[in-house]
């Protein structure tokens, strides 16, 4: 290599030779130099030295995964990977180096690779096909474009659901008539959407950018600095404790997690990234944990000249970790000069074994992730905390709420979920009267899997008592307005909710996506359309947003418009419902039947109440009614929303409708 420094390895299994070339091929048209080996020898001294020499010498690696190096328990490709671990490790961490390729469907969580392999985001390739978007970031990488050492190339479609989204607001999203994009767009997520929770892009910024407060703060996602690189669950934790505790000041605008965490593992300007949360300061660290031996470093920095209002660092033991945790969010309050109205700690929200701690902070690690299996893996890390701490109400409440959630996505059966869930939850409330992540976890179950709306509204009440300015406060006063807006129609109060969200969340898509949907269940149809245009600005392949865009251009009488967006959409399911819609409304009624006949042969068992509302839509009440029930034995968590969803308008007259709303205690 004539120079060593520009130039990328390819290591591959020898099965996988034709999709690498095509890769090979690609970065070489693209003025990028590869050294790839297209011979089938393997081993040897010479071959050897010239492997090693090769490795040591290269500036990126990228390794190509698959079914055939999963199949390969053994082979030369596993030699290069260890060469490529083992110079990764005299590396500094903010230069790229590793670099993992996807050419088919393995999972990431699965994959027989090296530990090291997982602490970069990867990027698939089918079948070797490159785009010129990843030759781009390839080049960025080359020439110190993109200088973080753990940053992500194109990252690969996990398993993952935004927090925001594990909130379940079915509510608005069944009023407005978009039920399949919830859920079919949810599961969608749940199977495509990047780790990366929100993707920063250029033009998108604050809403409140043109006046950004003073009080105003992000914490950024601490970096793990740990030898084996394996803490990320803890320092994820660490600035999410603080995200929350911050958020206890009134007068203190603080940025949610989805948006910080946008950030995670990149190297953009601290003033970029201020200007894109719209906020004044930042808050960064790092985390080096090695057994029970602690070191963090803490600084906050003013964004507009990037001085260091303050900077900390903490030896300290993992006992300590809870005061260091108040000793940083006091200090950074008492920086900006906000007062801080964090509550004491009720009983069992602080484990008495400091390993339960650690096993608590891994489970909601698996949780908030969301790929494929790592609910399974979050309820096994509660329940390896619960083992060591029996009365640690915390974890026996964030254990109801996976449980919850497995519930109302179709993961577990709600029988299961409900016996289960309200086991964990009496456990919890038993310790500690005043959790507000059980009380409102209660609600969820009470309303979803009971449709008993009385006692939802008292739980949800009671969160919001416990926890007026915590995250779990304001999750449930969000879940008590859409339950409100549900049964009376009325929706100024929850589109006022989430504009706020909007602005403590300006890169989350899914804040924008219910937004939308609020201002669509108002009639405010232009309104909707314009926040669903922000929301694809931020993620165009967003799982249900080219559908719902074309939902509220179709409600603005542009059905020309609303087909060409709903084209788009790449979740099967919200596709088919659109257009669905939308054909009928074009007249287009074989295309519209063709439609709804996929829809219904490739999710009879996980859509039936959208499929329902696509009959009432056309005008077919005994189609409508026929899916309704079916809906109904399915305990479809949406019909939570039949009162005044505009798409079953056509049949709200029917008798038989009516016998659905006392079923599931609803007005009539």
């Amino acid at each position: 290599m004539t120079e060593p420094s520009r130039a990328v390895f390819l290591s591959y299994a020898s099965e996988d030779a034709e999709a690498t070339r095509r890769i090979c091929e690609a970065l070489r048209a693209a003025g990028i130099e590869v050294w790839f080996d297209q011979s089938e020898l393997r081993g040897g001294d010479v071959w050897d030295r010239q492997i090693k020499k090769q490795v040591h010498d290269c500036a990126l690696f990228i390794a190509v995964i698959s079914a055939n190096t999963q199949a390969r328990l053994e082979g030369y490709f596993r030699r290069e990977w260890r060469l490529a671990v083992e110079r990764s490790h005299d590396m500094a961490d903010s230069r790229p180096f590793l670099v993992p390729i996807v050419i088919d469907a393995t999972n990431e969580q699965d994959a027989e690779v090296p530990e090291s392999f997982r602490a970069v985001q990867w990027t698939r390739l089918r079948g070797g096909e490159t785009p010129p978007a990843f030759c781009e970031r390839i080049m960025a990488l080359l020439t110190g474009g993109q200088a973080s050492g753990r940053a992500s190339v194109t990252p690969v479609p996990s398993y993952h659901v935004p927090p925001r989204v594990r909130r379940v607001r079915w509510v608005v999203i069944a009023v407005v008539g978009a039920l399949v994009v919830l859920v079919g767009g949810w599961q969608a997520r749940r199977l495509m959407t990047p780790k990366s929770v929100a993707t920063p892009v250029a033009g998108i910024s604050s809403t409140a950018s043109a006046n950004v407060p003073e009080k105003s703060i992000a914490v950024l996602p601490f970096v793990d600095m740990s030898e084996k690189k394996d803490q990320e669950y803890f320092s994820d934790g660490l600035s999410e404790e603080l995200i929350d505790r911050l958020a206890h000041s009134p007068d203190l605008k603080v940025i949610a997690r989805t948006s910080s965490f946008a950030f995670k593992g990149k190297n953009e300007d601290m003033r970029t990234i201020a200007a894109k949360l719209g906020v004044a300061n930042l808050l960064e660290g790092s985390v080096r944990k090695a057994g029970t031996d602690l070191r963090i470093t803490a600084q906050l920095i003013r964004a507009s000249d990037g001085v260091h209002l303050w900077s900390e660092s903490y030896e300290r033991k993992l006992t300590d970790i809870f005061k260091v945790q108040e000793e940083i969010s006091d200090t950074v309050a008492k920086a900006l000069k906000a007062a801080l109205t964090v509550n004491s700690r009720t009983k069992g929200s602080q484990a008495s074994n400091i390993e339960a701690y650690n096993l608590l902070l891994r489970g909601k690690y698996f949780y908030t992730r969301g790929n494929k299996g790592d609910n399974d893996r979050a309820i096994e890390s509660y329940k390896q905390a619960l083992a060591l701490d029996p009365n640690y109400a915390l974890a026996w409440a964030r254990l109801a709420r996976v449980y919850s959630w497995q519930g109302q996505i179709g993961e577990r059966r709600v029988a299961d979920t409900k016996m289960k869930g309200r086991g964990a939850l009496t456990r919890a409330l038993a310790i500690d009267p005043g959790s507000a992540l059980a009380h409102r976890t209660l609600g969820d179950m009470f309303l979803y899997f009971d449709w008993n709306w009385a006692a939802a509204k008292i739980e949800y009440e009671r969160a919001i008592a416990l926890d007026p300015d915590g995250r779990d406060g304001r999750d449930a006063a969000e879940d008590l307005l859409e339950l409100q807006a549900a049964r009376t129609g009325e929706f100024n109060e929850l589109i006022r909710l989430r504009v706020q969200d909007v602005e403590r969340n300006p890169l989350d898509g899914d804040s924008l996506f219910f937004l939308a949907h609020g201002y669509f269940a108002a009639g405010r149809y232009s309104e909707s359309a314009a926040t669903w245009r922000k929301s694809l600005d931020l993620n165009s392949a967003y799982a249900g947003g080219p559908a719902g865009y074309g939902l509220a251009l179709l409600m603005m009488g542009k059905p020309v418009e609303a087909l060409a967006a709903a084209a788009s959409e790449p979740d099967d399911a919200s596709k088919l419902w659109a257009l669905a819609c939308i054909y009928w409304t074009l007249g287009r009624r074989s295309d519209s039947d063709d439609a709804l006949r996929k829809f219904e042969t490739q999710f009879a068992g996980t859509q039936a109440y959208a499929i329902a509302q696509v009959h009432a839509y056309r005008r077919d009440v005994d189609g409508a009614f026929r899916w309704l029930d079916r809906a109904h034995a399915q305990r479809d968590p949406n019909l939570v929303n039949v009162t005044g969803d505009p798409l079953l308008r056509n049949v709200q007259g029917d008798p038989h409708y009516k016998t659905l709303l006392r079923t599931m205690h609803l007005p009539e």
